[in-house]
């Protein structure tokens, strides 16, 4: 019988620290989902999964049980993400390599959209040079509403943000997405 979350939570904190790998293996898939949706590179998205785990092993302790632990687990997620885009912001350096690093990121994050496959690229190369533009709360707004298709409810609990202010950020992130595609050569891309 598999032991519940709550149980190897408590483990843990009794001492018995290998009983956290077993919370590794049961959150490790989604952590890796999640963080890939912000960075390219697989070595930057292995350090983000890395963090997240070293910070929950760390803090457990703050740990009330009142929500599931993945819903824990899942908005120290977003705050690490949060934390990288920043970082990622300050020191980017965008490379002709980055965008081909991942052909498919268009079709895992775009559903099964009729698009011409002489476009599909250009499609990507122009979401993600947009994306890439964005700042990070913007980045971080869009990928939670578009992409992961979460509420605005669930982006504040997520984030901590109060509901106003997710509102505001993803309106000014669509504001600051227009803005930027406005700028782009659109024939270059499609």
């Amino acid at each position: 019988m598999e032991k519940s979350d709550s149980e190897l939570i408590a483990e843990v904190l009794e001492g018995n620290t290998p009983s956290f790998e077993f919370l590794v293996i049961r959150y490790q898939p989604r952590l890796f989902a999640t963080a890939r949706r912000y960075a390219r590179r697989e070595s930057e998205v292995e350090d983000i999964v890395q963090e997240i785990f070293s910070k929950a092993f760390l803090k457990l302790s703050s740990f009330r049980g009142e929500a599931p632990f993945e819903h824990w687990l899942m908005r120290m997620a977003v705050r690490v993400c949060y934390d990288f885009l920043r970082t990622h912001q300050r020191s980017k350096e965008t490379t002709v390599t980055d965008f081909h690093e991942e052909p498919d990121w268009l079709e895992r994050h775009a559903g099964t959209e009729t698009l011409d496959p002489s476009q599909a690229d250009g499609a990507r190369e122009l979401v993600q040079q947009i994306m890439s533009q964005l700042a990070p709360a913007h980045q971080l707004i869009i990928n939670l509403l578009e992409i992961e298709e979460k509420s605005v409810k669930e982006i504040a609990q997520l984030t901590g943000w109060s509901i106003p202010l997710v509102k505001v950020r993803a309106f000014r992130a669509r504001a600051e997405m227009k803005k930027i595609l406005s700028r782009m050569d659109h024939d270059k891309y499609l």
